[in-house]
Parts: C-alpha cells; sequence; structure tokens
C-alpha cells in the first residue's frame, strides 16, 4: 500500500536555491520542449578485448553482450532517427570501467544502458536487472565483485578507483545525490523484466548493488544481467543470433514503454481529438471515487523524507508517497484525466523540475502508466 501526504500550497512563492547538487548539466541548447525528451543513449556492452568476462563451454560474455548491444542500438536508430545512439564499444576493444560512464557523462546521455551476462551454479537461470545501490544478500554482492574486478587489467591496476569511496554511506549518500534519476532507473529497470518475461526468460527481479560502471553516471542508468553462461542451457540461448535478437527486442520494447511514459506520450491515444475547454484558469481538482484513475506529476526522489514546504518544492501543493523504501513526492491530481497531467508535467519542467514525469494511480496503488491511461479512457 502507498500513503499520502500532502501540503496545501504556499501563499508567498520563495523562489530560492538549486533543485540538486549534482555534477551533471543539462544541455541548455535545445528549447523548453526537449526537456524530459530522450535525446541521447549511452549502451555498454561489458567486458572486451583483453578482458573476456565471464564464459561458458565455448560462449564468452564480451561477445554476447557486444552482440545484443549492437543489435539493440540499431533498433532504436531505426525507430527514432532523432535520437542519437553511443556505443561505450561497437568492436572487441578494452574500455576501462571509468571511461565507460565518462563517455555517458561527455554525450550528456538521458539513459545508460549496460549490457553483461552472469555466471553462477550450472542451474542457475534467468535475468536480473540492477540499479546502484547496496548489495542486500551474498549473491548480489558476488556479481558486483565479478563485474567490478576487471578493473585489475587496467594499465594502473584499478590504482585510480582507490579514491572511490564504495562504502555502505558512500552508496547511500550517491544514491540521495542522484535520487531524481534513481526512480527513472528502477522505473526502466522493471520495464526490461517485465519485457523479458514476455519472451520466456525468469524474471529474477530488480535490484540495487555497488557497481563501479554505474557509480559515476549522471544519469537514470541499468545494468542488465541476461542470463547465466554457466548454464548451458543458458549459454545457447544467449550465443545463439536467433535469441539475441529476441533479447534485443525486448530491451527495445522495454526503452519504448521507458520513452512513452518519461515523455507522456501515450501511442494508443488520438492525438487529433479536441481540447477541452477549461472555464476557469485555476479549477477545483476533482475528488477521486473508488476505482478512478489519479494522474499526479513526479518531480522528487528521496532516501529520506522531505518537508512538505521545503523551499526546493518551490511552493506546490506536495503530495508524498512511499514504495520500495524510497519517498516520492509528487503535485497535481488529475482525475482520469491524462492529457491535463501531461500539460502539468511541460509546466513543472518549465518550473525548473526536468525529470517530472506522470505517474497513475488506482485507489492509492501506483500503477503502470499505459495500464492507467487505457483505464482512464473506459
Amino acid at each position: 500500500m502507498i500513503y499520502f501526504k500532502k501540503s496545501w500550497r504556499l501563499k508567498t512563492l520563495t523562489v530560492v536555491g538549486i533543485l540538486l547538487c549534482l555534477p551533471f548539466v543539462a544541455s541548455s541548447q535545445d528549447d523548453e520542449l526537449s526537456l524530459g525528451t530522450i535525446r541521447t543513449v549511452v549502451i555498454d556492452a561489458g567486458h572486451g578485448g583483453k578482458d573476456p568476462g565471464c564464459h561458458g563451454n565455448f560462449a564468452q560474455e564480451k561477445h554476447v553482450c557486444l552482440d545484443m548491444a549492437l543489435m539493440l542500438g540499431e533498433k532504436i536508430k531505426a525507430a527514432y532517427p532523432d535520437i542519437n545512439v553511443v556505443y561505450t564499444r561497437d568492436t572487441d576493444v578494452f574500455v576501462e570501467l571509468d571511461e565507460r560512464a565518462k563517455i555517458a557523462n561527455r554525450n550528456n546521455a538521458d539513459l545508460f544502458i549496460c549490457i553483461h551476462a552472469n555466471a553462477a551454479s550450472a542451474s542457475a537461470y534467468g535475468t536480473e536487472t540492477y540499479v546502484l545501490g547496496l548489495h542486500r544478500t551474498e549473491s548480489q554482492q558476488k556479481v558486483a565483485e565479478r563485474e567490478n574486478s576487471i578493473i585489475h587489467l587496467e594499465d594502473d591496476g584499478g590504482e585510480k578507483y582507490k579514491s572511490f569511496d564504495m562504502s555502505p554511506d558512500a552508496i547511500i549518500a550517491r544514491q540521495i545525490q542522484l535520487s531524481v534519476f534513481l526512480d527513472q532507473s528502477i522505473m526502466f529497470a522493471s520495464h526490461l523484466q517485465s519485457e523479458l518475461k514476455k519472451i520466456g526468460r525468469h524474471d529474477r527481479g530488480v535490484k540495487q548493488a555497488g557497481f563501479l560502471v554505474l557509480y559515476k553516471t549522471t544519469m537514470p542508468s541499468v545494468l542488465i544481467e541476461t542470463g547465466f553462461l554457466t548454464n548451458p542451457k543458458e549459454e545457447k540461448f544467449l550465443s545463439d543470433s536467433t535469441t539475441q535478437l529476441k533479447m534485443a527486442s525486448a530491451m527495445f520494447d522495454a526503452f519504448e514503454t521507458y520513452k512513452n511514459d518519461l515523455e507522456g506520450i501515450d501511442s494508443q491515444t488520438d492525438l487529433d481529438r479536441p481540447e477541452e475547454v477549461v472555464n476557469s484558469d485555476n479549477p477545483e481538482p476533482t475528488e477521486p471515487q473508488s476505482g478512478d484513475i489519479v494522474f499526479r506529476v513526479q518531480i522528487e526522489t528521496s532516501e529520506k523524507a522531505i518537508r512538505l514546504t521545503d523551499p526546493k518544492f518551490k511552493g506546490n501543493t506536495v503530495f508524498e508517497y512511499q514504495q520500495g523504501g524510497l519517498y516520492k513526492y509528487t503535485v497535481g491530481q488529475h482525475v482520469n484525466d491524462f492529457d491535463a497531467a501531461n500539460e502539468h508535467k511541460k509546466k513543472m519542467r518549465n518550473e525548473g523540475f526536468e525529470h517530472a514525469f506522470v505517474v497513475g494511480f488506482l485507489n492509492g496503488e501506483r500503477i503502470d502508466l499505459q495500464k492507467a491511461i487505457n483505464l482512464a479512457e473506459k
């Protein structure tokens, strides 16, 4: 169950400070319509060159990852020619971990997708997707340790990473610093798991762990462990070009759903419908009834509770809900009206909440946005 707290709009507008203290600065060259849109995607094929990654009887992780990364990139480019797709590598070369993050940051990426394959016992199977966080189990810790271990193959033997504080406190601090991206990372990771499940993959869930490659990125970022090369059946599945294409297609479908959710696009909505006439500039919000869909605009995510009167909310009426151990903050209450919520999202982005996005609720529970849109139209 999701619980809400609410504060009423402050009578005096005290606009102070900056929303986040992040090293990332969004490009100011594009107009307001580009805020929150997906313009650049960086796809990172794990390992490469002298670093083969894990392996099975015949397949190496570096090759499996690269094949799927290139397939995914081609699908995105074909469907969305205006999106800039950048690869951290497109051949069998070694790329240092911190350089992968730097490539994403230099290109002002809006999404970072890191593709890997897993290793464990011969019976382990399935797909799992990680976001940056504290590993909660020994198995999650081992996955992170294995993927991080390639630093010892770098020219300095990993010396540069000694300055990386990967302690639990530091990771929590980093999560808070990048909290605006964490919710979007989890959203995309959830879509990935959902789409991969549709093609028959065992869903091992969305998880958190301390991956170095995610630690320095400053945008929504995920690391997909596509399967276990140490399982003979999975090795065959992941190394076959036909099933690799199925995996890439599922990843693309997840990307498209995430993109539509983020940008507030309803692919099933008639774009030519007439605009509704609103008689008041500030109409009273309709109170939702049981079964109604409530659309809100999410503007903030935090590991710790934030005062609803905090200046960072710029005097807006703020609703708080809790989900997945995080505090999430929304504005607006649009009952069965996605279009109004989408317009509200644009308004919030213009106010400086550049990563605002629409979320939907049914009877107090947050649900998938496309499902919410479909239910609201009935």
